[in-house]
């Protein structure tokens, strides 16, 4: 009897182990943001923006639009975990010759800001993109 007891014990803690274990995988940033629709809202903000920011406009007045349009959509892309490849250079040859400054890289920062929020990212999702960015920071300054 104590047997059948530690038995039915041990069946009904495997059960409940099972039903409380997650059914999927945990959802990726490009995912939670809303995949690749989110993705292109951004890129395009983005571009507007700095199309409207002097200062900022200058770095790109000479690049070809269709081409930055589809890296920075692929780019954004696998960075956030989705399912594309980037196919682009590394971010130190894009960036290399530019000499961005702190204060310019700055507000390219705030530019990407705007672009997101206006894509509907709340402030939490706009910080996750920004982190998984954040490490590219020094390929792109004074290069």
């Amino acid at each position: 009897m104590v047997n059948l007891v530690k038995a039915s014990f041990l069946a009904l803690s495997l059960f409940l182990v099972a039903c409380a274990a997650p059914s999927k995988a945990p959802q990726s940033l490009y995912d939670e943001i809303g995949g690749a629709p989110t993705i292109e809202a951004i890129t395009e903000n983005f571009i507007n923006e700095v199309s409207f920011n002097e200062t900022i406009y200058r770095y790109f007045e000479k690049t070809n639009i269709t081409r930055f349009r589809e890296k920075f959509n692929e780019h954004l892309c696998v960075t956030t975990g989705g399912p594309c490849t980037y196919t682009g250079d590394t971010m130190l040859r894009v960036h290399q010759g530019k000499n961005i400054n702190e204060a310019d890289f700055n507000t390219t920062v705030d530019l990407l800001v705007n672009a997101m929020e206006k894509a509907g990212l709340t402030y939490p999702q706009q910080n996750q993109v920004l982190k998984v960015l954040a490490p590219m920071r020094d390929e792109m300054l004074y290069k």
